[in-house]
């Protein structure tokens, strides 16, 4: 193995050795967040939301039971880079098909290991997420330069980066009334997990689109509903999709989650923020505001929902750990947000009955609209 040297943008360093696949002009560069998720690397890996960054792990070892293509959740990784303190030289998992470091060079994934993870997620909460660089400890300079120049999300639309410009189509699986396929569901591809599609699908039929369809496009599938699905970057950056939603807003019903509830939540005159060191992991335990319930969450975000003010929005949900919002509903539209993973691939599976709130939302508006169009 190579001698490995992490950098911070503020100069702290971290000493360990180069793994995964060579790193691209000698540097991994991106910013640098953790997630405390035990298990399910191979999902956080590749979860679109996080291109544009470096992902931290906080489990001691990682590869354990290798890696399968049904535990893929987006067509590749978009991470920049991973940061981990120990590589498993052996995998035991009858599913298994590869080995993580493997997974790692085949994507084009550079990694670093050996590092005090430990030490870094400290540094990182009480610092903020930072900018950072890896690469070769001979190229101490280089790293350090490149640490220097790495860009954060702030400002950066990398939903354009993860969309899917294909088009498809996914016909209903659930049974019983969840499994409706008479339901007709238009999902906007912000970086959308396999998993969550999965779920949806036991909605209903869906219809996979880019995130650059307009408004008009979408409704000329004549959706009975329309899901934003989860994504990275910052959404103050990505305008022209809340301008598609304001013109969604009222025609159909919609439900957005993580990067989806962000922009639904600036389509109806919210604003958002970055959180310190965001949300990253499968133990946040977030309330139902209106049945008291709590749920513990897998949530993968940097940027928070701020409603305060908005007379015609209502929280619904709220984490325990931070108090921060983790969900609203309009008051006068069949809209609602959350900011967590209700598939929860991977996690608990606590709050997958938000998708069932979803079909049941769709189900009133078409009741609805059914009633209205027999008075004459």
């Amino acid at each position: 193995m190579t001698a490995g040297v992490l950098v911070l943008a503020d100069g702290t360093t971290f000493e360990g050795e180069l793994c995964g696949a060579e790193t691209p002009g000698g540097t991994a560069s991106g910013e640098v967040v953790f997630n405390t998720v035990l298990t399910g690397y191979q999902e956080v890996i590749s979860d679109p939301s996080y291109a544009g960054q470096i992902v931290t792990f906080t489990a001691t070892h990682l590869g354990n039971y290798g890696t399968a293509p049904d535990d893929d959740e987006s067509r590749r990784p978009f991470c920049n880079g991973v940061v981990l303190r120990e590589m498993s030289r052996r995998r035991s998992n009858w599913r298994s098909t590869e080995d993580l470091d493997d997974y790692l060079r085949r994507w084009g994934v550079p990694a670093i290991e050996g590092i005090d993870t430990r030490r870094l997620t400290r540094h990182l909460r009480d610092r903020g997420a930072l900018p950072g660089a890896f690469g070769a400890a001979s190229d101490h300079d280089a790293v350090a330069a490149a640490a220097r120049a790495a860009a954060s999300t702030d400002g950066c639309d990398l939903v354009s980066v993860v969309t899917d410009p294909e088009r498809t189509h996914h016909p209903a699986t659930g049974s019983g009334r969840r499994g409706d396929a008479t339901r007709r569901i238009v999902a906007i591809d912000c970086g959308m997990k396999a998993m969550i599609l999965r779920q949806l699908s036991e909605v209903g039929d869906v219809e996979v689109v880019p995130a650059t369809l307009d408004a008009p496009g979408i409704l000329d599938s004549a959706p009975d509903g329309v899901f934003l699905s989860n994504g990275p970057g910052d959404p103050a950056a990505v305008n022209r999709l809340v301008e598609t939603l304001r013109g969604l807003l009222g025609e159909v019903p919609i439900f957005g989650i993580c990067m989806g509830h962000q922009l639904l939540g600036r389509a109806v005159g919210a604003s958002t923020f970055k959180l310190p060191f965001g949300h990253h992991g499968g133990n946040h335990p977030v309330r139902d505001i209106a049945t008291g319930a709590i749920t513990i969450t897998s949530q993968n975000h940097n940027y928070c929902v701020d409603i305060e003010g908005l007379p015609k929005v209502e929280a619904t949900h709220v984490n325990l750990n931070d108090g921060t919002l983790e969900g609203f509903r309009c008051l006068d539209v069949a809209a609602f947000g959350i900011q967590f993973h209700p598939e929860a691939g991977p996690g608990p599976h606590d709050s997958r009955y938000l998708f069932e709130r979803f079909a049941d939302l769709v189900d009133a508006n078409r009741g609805a609209a059914a009633a209205a169009g027999g008075v004459s």
